[in-house]
């Protein structure tokens, strides 16, 4: 078959999404997040199976740092820090729930 799958001139967009949610772990956050809304660090780690503090912590970092996730420290003792999706996290929805669709057929 010789059909074109692919019609983007522009690869660029592609490249960014990648750059945002590629790797094992963002978006299992992102579902978590957009599943269990605002949670604390400690509720993500005990949830994702077999992530290392290093990998949540790094993990996190890039996520904000591409203002996908909203990260919200309170200032008291023990320190409590919060993570949810913001607007632009939010906005990723659709993809994941055509993931998860896709999946449930495959299953």
């Amino acid at each position: 078959m010789s059909e074109k799958l692919c019609y983007i001139s522009n690869k660029e967009p592609f490249e960014y999404t990648l750059s945002v949610v590629s790797g094992k772990w963002k978006l299992k956050i992102i579902y978590l997040l957009a599943c269990m809304g605002t949670v604390r660090y400690g509720v993500l780690k005990k949830n994702i199976e077999g992530i290392t503090h290093k990998m949540l912590s790094s993990q996190l970092k890039e996520l904000e740092n591409k203002n996908i996730i909203l990260r919200k420290e309170y200032l008291q003792i023990p320190p409590k820090v919060e993570y949810s999706l913001t607007e632009k996290g939010q906005s990723l929805m659709p993809i994941v729930n055509d993931m998860c669709t896709w999946g449930e057929k495959q299953i």
